[in-house]
């Protein structure tokens, strides 16, 4: 039987490994992503199973507002969230939003992990689904109006890759459902493509970006494209990630269908995300 060279210089480092009483292990990809978040997209990364993160997140408002309204800072946007780990590959989590004033839930579960050694896998790879309810008062209380125009639901899955200890880049394709869209000139169903990367500049800092592009012809006019960018600050059991970013919401229906800012006109939110872990459930040792 023919032996390939690629095969036969993995059996010598088996056969090598062998007589030193060493077995080749699998070695996972950890931290491409501070947090499982990168801005407003999820990243990569899943909460640990029984840790709980608790997030909160602010979006001043449009710096071009200038000295009058404090270059946004009159003005403020908020989403309170909790995120559990399940599992080291499932991840729930809820929250409420003051836009809209949105209930939000989602479901994350992490179908790959890239690794080496004796498994590799060059990627890893999850998949998300949330579901969106807005409980702003109808405009027009008098007609007939139904709960289910007030959901919406956005499945997304994420590809990426951590390249070295500094950098990783991801792909999030994206379907975004609403039941009820304003205008005729816009589609219920929304496809749509994220890209996001982090490069790491300290053992406690990073810079992150994302970009989300709608295809054509699914939203109205004076909607346009998500872009993101600001760096992630870790101190101890906290993460700071300080951004800026054209979108005001803070969930997937929002600021993938709904972002009306525009970078080259100054419609940019200054904006946090604080992210806090605790252990729930200690791990069996």
């Amino acid at each position: 039987m023919a032996v390939v060279p690629g095969q036969a210089i993995a059996q010598e480092e088996q056969e090598l490994l062998s007589l030193l009483g060493r077995e080749e292990t699998t070695e996972y990809a950890a931290a491409s992503f501070k947090t499982n978040r990168v801005i407003n997209l999820h990243s990569l990364e899943s909460t640990t199973a029984g840790v709980l993160d608790v997030k909160i997140s602010h979006r001043f408002g449009y710096l071009n507002g200038g000295i009058y309204d404090l270059f946004g800072l009159d003005e403020s946007s908020v989403r309170l969230g909790a995120d559990y780990g399940v599992s080291d590959r499932l991840t729930i989590g809820v929250g409420r939003s003051s836009y809209e004033k949105t209930y939000d839930g989602f479901i994350k579960y992490k179908l790959l992990r890239q690794s080496t050694g004796l498994k590799n896998m060059p990627v890893s790879m999850a998949i998300l689904g949330t579901a969106a309810i807005t409980t702003l008062k109808w405009a027009d209380p008098n007609r007939d109006n139904l709960f289910s125009s007030r959901v919406a639901y956005t499945t997304q899955l994420i590809i990426g890759r951590k390249f070295s200890n500094g950098f990783s880049l991801q792909f999030s394709p994206s379907w975004v459902h609403r039941n009820l869209v304003a205008t005729s000139a816009e589609k219920n169903d929304v496809i749509a493509l994220g890209f996001a990367g982090r490069i790491k500049l300290n053992k406690r800092l990073s810079f992150n970006a994302e970009y989300i592009y709608v295809l054509p012809d699914q939203l109205a006019e004076q909607y346009t494209n998500s872009l993101s960018i600001g760096f992630d600050i870790e101190t101890g059991g906290h993460v700071f990630q300080l951004h800026f970013t054209n979108s005001t919401s803070m969930i997937e229906k929002g600021f993938i269908t709904e972002t009306l800012g525009e970078w080259g006109k100054g419609e940019i939110h200054f904006g946090f995300n604080i992210s806090r872990v605790f252990t729930v459930v200690k791990p069996k040792s």
